[in-house]
């Protein structure tokens, strides 16, 4: 029994080793910040499809290339004239983004239901 309690010590002692050696790399990396974008590209806009399609509008210089993208790999669609494309606000994307606008239209929608209901008549 103890030689089993020893290699078991073992091998957890060794996959913390190896978990934190891999969090002070990739910690490393981001303060580094290897994989951030640079130079003149950057993302304008995307449209998932469905899983595994989406269509990209990638902003290079002046230009903005339209890109489809699907199990098959990246497809040119087209080309635009950045003008014509609006530069996006910064706002979040993913779930804080979804949760801010609809707060931000709840809100919206109760102060125009307060200004329509008459003063004896509690707001919606």
């Amino acid at each position: 029994m103890g030689s089993y309690a020893g290699y078991l010590l073992e091998t957890l002692l060794t996959l913390v080793v190896v978990c934190g050696a891999a969090f002070a790399v990739l910690y490393g990396a981001r303060k580094l910040g290897v994989g951030r974008a640079s130079g003149p590209i950057t993302l304008a806009g995307q449209l998932p499809l469905d899983g595994r399609r989406a269509i990209y509008l990638v902003r290079v210089g002046a230009q903005v290339i339209i890109v489809g993208a699907s199990e098959a790999g990246l497809t040119k669609l087209g080309e635009v004239p950045g003008a014509e494309i609006p530069v996006a606000a910064n706002e979040p994307s993913g779930f804080a983004g979804v949760l801010a606008r609809a707060i931000a239209k709840r809100d919206g929608e109760s102060a125009q239901s307060a200004a329509r209901s008459t003063p004896g008549e509690p707001p919606l």
